[in-house]
């Protein structure tokens, strides 16, 4: 039907000046299930992974019980969900199943009532039972998961990086739910990245239960499959990077493709919010004008629908002008995103800079993201990060608190409001 999709284009700057040199152009791109989709619903399937080693005794274990039952009473009838319990072994607790009724929420949430803390840390062996678990009941429309919460280091890496392996190969993520301040942040994002999922960073155990519901919502909102986009660029035009900005902004990867552009895995579309690309497009000169410098296409999947391999197009199109005035207008919406980008390429460079001993570098780096982060309202973010660039100047170190809220705050900065206006 090729509308369950819109693909938005916005440029930083309609009217670029003619000049002599290259010049950097930014394309706002969103991407968005319409309301078509409002009523779609893949079913979910997936398995909790949950830490109950000693560590975790007392507010923890307390909030995280009350987090699964959560979960489960946001669970369809066509839901399924499995719950592995680990500390120095892994113990199956619930088997995949559905939960048709409210008597069998009932017995869930008994079981989830008896987990206690103690013991030592293991995650390979459960990762492991969480896996074979989603296994029992995947199905060519289900979305599965493994939802990993540890507190705390583990032994055996490798292992835990072999079966991120396998989960990659098998399409089931791992989304790596990481509490306090004692866990391998580095791990846990290999395990994300390995496995096609993600890590992020729980610093209370009170918070908990919002970042269950969010995965879990996440999950059912994810109505969109096998979304690729593919920029056909003109000649002449070359790109530089291409920004997720929506959901969390990161780096993508992209590959070239015959003809002059690029293909760009996107993955699932959740019909809540969908993505939002920034490309960084570097323009030859060009004499007074209007160009299409670019074609964008986003061909998807609905399972749900039987649609396979429909497609939106955009077209990028800039003007080229003497006029110093119009040259000078830009996008304030695409800007304050594009300052975001910044902020954020400038955090991951100072972490970067302090692994590699350059202390120097790295605090600059912080103190400019800090104050790009205060002008875009972000006072929190901001007081943390000046916080850490005065610790690294002071002891050549960050605290394991900050650095992982640098590390996995710094990209949230872009929200739906952003997308909202052109005003």
């Amino acid at each position: 039907m090729a509308n369950e999709v819109t693909l938005t284009v916005t440029q930083g700057k309609s009217n670029m000046p003619v000049t002599n040199q290259p010049q950097l152009a930014y394309v706002l791109m969103e991407i968005l299930p319409t309301e078509v989709m409002a009523t779609v619903q893949m079913p979910v399937n997936f398995s909790l992974v949950l830490d109950t080693s000693g560590s975790m005794d007392g507010e923890k274990i307390e909030r995280l019980k009350d987090a699964v039952e959560y979960v489960i009473d946001l669970l369809s009838p066509e839901d399924t969900i499995s719950i592995i319990d680990f500390s120095s072994s892994s113990h199956v607790m619930v088997k995949s199943q559905r939960a048709t009724s409210a008597s069998d929420r009932a017995k869930l949430k008994a079981a989830v009532r008896k987990l206690s803390a103690g013991g030592g840390t293991e995650i390979a062996p459960a990762l492991r039972d969480g896996l074979d678990e989603v296994k029992k009941y995947r199905s060519q429309n289900s979305i599965d998961r493994v939802i990993l919460l540890t507190d705390g280091q583990t032994s055996n890496e490798k292992a835990c990086l072999k079966m991120a392996d396998s989960a990659g190969k098998d399409s089931i993520p791992v989304i790596g739910l990481g509490i306090g301040s004692d866990w391998n942040e580095d791990l846990l994002r290999d395990i994300g990245q390995r496995s096609g999922g993600e890590a992020d960073y729980i610093a209370q155990p009170h918070e908990i239960g919002q970042y269950f519901q969010g995965v879990v919502q996440s999950m059912q909102a994810s109505v969109v499959q096998n979304a690729v986009l593919t920029l056909h660029l003109v000649s002449g035009v070359e790109i530089r990077k291409i920004w997720r900005v929506l959901p969390a902004i990161s780096d993508l990867g992209y590959s070239p493709i015959s003809g002059h552009g690029v293909i760009v895995p996107l993955g699932e579309l959740e019909k809540t919010q969908g993505q939002a690309l920034m490309a960084e497009l570097l323009l030859p000169s060009r004499q007074a004008g209007t160009y299409r410098i670019a074609q964008a296409e986003v061909a998807y999947d609905v399972p749900m629908l039987n649609l396979t391999q429909e497609k939106a197009r955009g077209d990028v199109v800039m003007s080229f002008t003497h006029d110093p005035v119009l040259s000078q207008q830009a996008n304030p919406r695409v800007m304050n995103i594009v300052e975001k980008v910044t902020a954020f390429k400038l955090q991951t460079r100072a972490l970067s800079e302090m692994d590699a001993g350059n202390i120097a570098g790295a605090t600059q780096k912080l103190r400019a993201a800090a104050t790009i982060l205060l002008n875009q309202g972000e006072a929190d973010l901001a007081k943390t990060v000046r916080l850490e660039a005065d610790q690294l100047e002071k002891t050549n170190k960050m605290s394991s608190e900050g650095k992982k809220t640098i590390q996995f705050k710094g990209g949230k900065t872009v929200r739906l409001s952003d997308l909202s206006s052109d005003s």
